[in-house]
């Protein structure tokens, strides 16, 4: 890589490692489209840019949730027998995802998709009425589900999970900065998982392109997790500071955003 390249991949992991640590999200489904651009600019070969783009992103959440949740878990926004729950979930959900299906759905179907459903759940966090006060979390099962979906989704966007455990929690009377904090945490099995899933499906796409482990550019991911590592504890210093409000209105106009970005593509991949 030329030093632009560096350049411009370390700005990249500085800001999305400041909003994981921020607003609990892996920051996967940022830089997935911005890592696009830049493999396009390094001449990765077309077909290729998205698959690598998204892998590659959710490759950084293995480093990105470590350093958010630590920076969390001091200040004992984590709760962690919610992870555990939901960790056997988030793995099943993780390893079909990234293992199977990312491989197998078209492209504009599940942007399009994606992008609905981001955009409802950033409508339901500005406009929902707030929850009865008895609304609690599920069980243990009932968590294990909610992971199973999370981790299966997550895996086809490259997300780390928290644009859908985030508002999960907040319905059902969980603070938000202990939403942000325990997705921080959740981030870690969903972006094991699905890191797996990548390098084994892409295993034979890949095999013999320098720089490649799957569908993972490995490279990219050293010099972004340095930097993404970085900034995730600035990022949840802020989330503990600043008012609910703030940070409920911040996180929905980060999902609104999100989701026209994917309803965008969804809409030139039908047309091309």
């Amino acid at each position: 890589m030329d030093v632009a390249s560096v350049a411009s991949l370390l700005a990249l992991g500085l800001g999305c490692g400041f909003l994981a640590g921020l607003l609990g999200v892996g920051g996967g489904m940022v830089m997935a489209p911005l890592l696009a651009a830049v493999l396009a600019w390094q001449g990765v070969a077309l077909d290729m840019q998205v698959h690598v783009a998204i892998a590659t992103a959710m490759a950084t959440i293995l480093f990105t949730s470590l350093s958010s949740a630590r920076a969390h878990s001091r200040r004992g926004a984590v709760r962690w027998h919610v992870v555990a729950a939901m960790v056997p979930g988030l793995i099943l959900g993780g390893l079909l995802s990234g293992g199977a299906a990312f491989a197998l759905l078209p492209a504009a179907w599940l942007a399009l998709g994606f992008g609905l459903f981001v955009g409802y759940s950033a409508l339901r966090m500005l406009t929902a009425r707030p929850v009865a006060a008895d609304r609690a979390l599920p069980g243990a099962l009932g968590l294990g589900a909610a992971g199973t979906g999370i981790g299966f989704i997550s895996g086809l966007v490259g997300a780390g999970g928290g644009f859908l455990s985030v508002p999960f929690m907040t319905r059902r009377n969980v603070p938000l900065a202990h939403a942000i904090g325990t997705s921080a945490a959740l981030g870690f099995p969903i972006a094991a998982a699905n890191t797996v899933g990548y390098v084994w499906s892409g295993w034979h796409e890949t095999t013999g392109q320098p720089g490649m482990f799957g569908f993972i550019a490995w490279p990219v991911l050293i010099v972004v997790s340095i930097a993404s590592m970085l900034a995730a504890p600035v990022g949840a210093a802020m989330a503990h500071r600043l008012p609910v409000h703030r940070l409920k209105r911040a996180f929905a106009g980060m999902l609104f955003l999100l989701a026209c970005y994917m309803l965008w593509k969804s809409y030139t991949a039908f047309v091309a």
